[in-house]
């Protein structure tokens, strides 16, 4: 993995909490996984210009949270089963981890899906290595898939990676090089982040409004920053729960076309919506990379995306830096992805899916305060803006500290080091095993937000 620097904000109070924080944010969003090293003492002083004794405390305070272990000899690590999940009555809770409801049918799914696929071809074709990025039938799944918000896809501009992740590394790859920049919405997806650490790229995140990035924005920065791509993503996005209607979209991919600028779309959310909005990928599709995961759709266990590319050349690009850094999807994984898209069992997940994610939120509205809340009415996740004088570290530390709640704050999404982020946090509604565990969880969290700050943590400066 790139070596993981922490974004701290200026004037947050002790920097050593900041730097806590700041581990157990990036774990609940994924950024940081157990079995991952930390930097050195010395090496994360250097990068933080900060003294060693402020990372041995910042370290100390990580590992009485059992966040980290230290190993002698060979450094300091995410500890496995850290942040621990959160607990209620109801059953175990995380308010940190975006994925989609757990359909009760998934299990038994799976093992006719696998079964049948086993019975109907050759098995031994199944299990060896493949050349390429998807089989012709797989491709066209792919396409029959993403047609709602790509109608018209050939077959031809859609490869298969196996999750969303190696796609935005691989793309990422093709359209920037070391040091060059990237736009992003004002906060954006930790996953990016990492990848964009991983090839060296520098971030700039963009303002935007109800609607989405604004345009202005883009246009200004296309012309003052010479941006090498813009990543976004335009529904339901992750974390700030904006989605783009039409008009927005097409203003972006005027702009980008005009600048030829390339645009990296990640649609993890797109066909979540009961009725989905034209990709941009269906707007500048000459400029456009859109990976679009089934983990957000259906379930982490189909780690799954669909790539449309902009031409065959990029195809060919594509299916090159995959195969260098991930090799091929499962043969397994894609066989019964692609007889579910086919026969309607596919769809049908997303439906029931859609309809839980919808009784979730509603449930939200019904628990949160209106006002604070940016919650997508299908949506897997909302955007909780906290009230003064509530900090968002002081939030997400009384929540697992009192509650036993885990959320994340708005640092993990921030592109850019030198611009703070808001005081809000990510709640994703998904991971719930009930609804009655999320209300109950969601209960928690409004009356903390209606609870006094207390007064030790008023005077931090």
């Amino acid at each position: 993995m790139p070596v993981w620097i922490p974004r701290l904000a200026a004037g947050a109070g002790p920097i050593y909490l900041g730097i806590a924080e700041a581990i157990a944010a990036a774990i609940a969003a994924g950024e940081l996984r157990p079995g991952d090293r930390l930097p050195t003492h010395r090496a994360l002083a250097g990068a933080l210009g900060v003294d060693l004794t402020t990372i041995t405390r910042a370290y100390a305070e990580a590992r009485r949270r059992g966040l980290v272990e230290a190993v002698v000899g060979r450094g300091t690590f995410i500890r496995a089963g850290a942040p621990a999940p959160a607990l209620s009555a109801g059953g175990k809770v995380d308010l940190g981890m975006n994925l989609p409801p757990l359909p009760p049918t998934l299990p038994g799914l799976l093992q006719q899906g696998l079964a049948r696929l086993l019975a109907a071809g050759d098995p031994a074709a199944l299990l060896t290595y493949r050349r390429g990025a998807g089989a012709a039938a797989e491709r066209a799944a792919g396409a029959a898939w993403l047609a709602p918000c790509l109608p018209g896809l050939a077959a031809e501009r859609v490869l298969l990676s196996p999750g969303a992740q190696p796609a935005l590394l691989a793309v990422l790859g093709l359209l920037a090089g070391p040091g060059e920049l990237v736009l992003t919405e004002q906060l954006t997806y930790p996953g990016l982040r990492a990848a964009a650490a991983q090839l060296r790229l520098r971030l700039h995140g963009l303002p935007g409004d109800a609607a989405g990035l604004l345009p202005e924005a883009l246009e200004e920065a296309c012309r003052t920053l010479r941006p090498r791509a813009l990543y976004c993503i335009p529904t339901m996005q992750n974390p700030m729960a904006v989605t783009m209607p039409l008009e927005r979209r097409q203003a972006i991919a005027a702009i980008a076309r005009r600048h030829g600028l390339p645009i990296l779309e990640d649609d993890a959310y797109g066909l979540l919506p009961a009725h989905p909005l034209p990709a941009l990928a269906s707007l500048a599709p000459e400029l456009t990379w859109h990976v679009a995961t089934l983990a957000k759709l259906l379930s982490p266990a189909l780690r799954l995306a669909y790539v449309a590319v902009p031409d065959q050349a990029a195809a060919g690009r594509l299916a090159a830096a995959l195969r260098a850094n991930v090799l091929m999807p499962s043969p397994l994984l894609t066989g019964v992805v692609t007889g579910w898209v086919e026969d309607g069992t596919a769809a049908a997940l997303r439906d029931a899916i859609r309809a839980e994610a919808a009784a979730r939120q509603a449930l939200a509205r019904g628990i949160l305060p209106a006002p604070l809340v940016t919650a997508p009415p299908e949506g897997l996740h909302l955007w909780l803006r906290l009230p003064a004088p509530w900090g968002r570290r002081d939030f997400m530390a009384r929540l697992r500290e009192e509650r036993g709640l885990a959320v994340v704050p708005s640092d993990a999404f921030a592109p850019d080091p030198a611009v703070p982020p808001p005081d809000a946090v990510r709640l994703s509604l998904g991971a719930a095993p009930s609804q009655e565990a999320l209300g109950e969880a969601l209960r928690a969290v409004a009356e903390m937000l209606a609870a006094a700050v207390p007064a030790a943590e008023l005077d931090v400066v």
